[in-house]
């Protein structure tokens, strides 16, 4: 599949958090919505990257975002992995089934690896995608760089 990019409209989903509670996209509408995909709970660098979402989280309200965290992993793991992060905000949301159902639909699916990619996606407060950044696995996100795009596009 295509990799999604800035302009088009977002593919619309439903996936389980790490509370087994659903997240449904459509229900942001209104918001702006970060989806920070990474690929694998317990690894250092998603690690950071999702500490890193749990920090700035008040950046994110004040930018009228949501910000969310995908990966293939499974409920329990991710219940587990936000455990032992402290992870009280951020909703950690598993695309386990269909295995990357949602990162196939936005072109973030590694095949290969049989996990997503590292990526930020905006998508703005009618759905379309204003902002996409697929960085190298290794490559922590720095929300530096795309928090300024949230800002400049905050609606009034």
């Amino acid at each position: 599949m295509e990799r999604i990019k800035a302009g088009d409209k977002a593919p619309l989903f439903k996936l389980i958090d790490h509370n087994e509670r659903q997240f449904q996209l459509s229900r942001y509408r209104g918001k702006k919505v970060l989806l920070s995909w990474h690929p694998q709970a317990w690894t250092s660098v998603c690690t950071d990257q999702v500490r890193s979402l749990e920090r700035n989280w008040e950046r994110f309200e004040h930018a009228n975002t949501v910000p969310v965290s995908l990966s293939v992993d499974s409920v329990p793991s991710k219940a587990r992995w936000a455990c032992v992060l402290s992870v009280e905000n951020v909703r950690l949301l598993c695309d386990i089934w269909p295995h990357g159902e949602i990162s196939k639909k936005y072109g973030l699916f590694d095949e290969q690896g049989g996990t997503s990619l590292r990526a930020n996606v905006i998508i703005d407060e009618n759905g379309q995608v204003i902002w996409v950044k697929v960085y190298p696995m290794g490559h922590l996100p720095n929300w530096k760089n795309y928090l300024p795009c949230l800002k400049n596009r905050s609606s009034s």
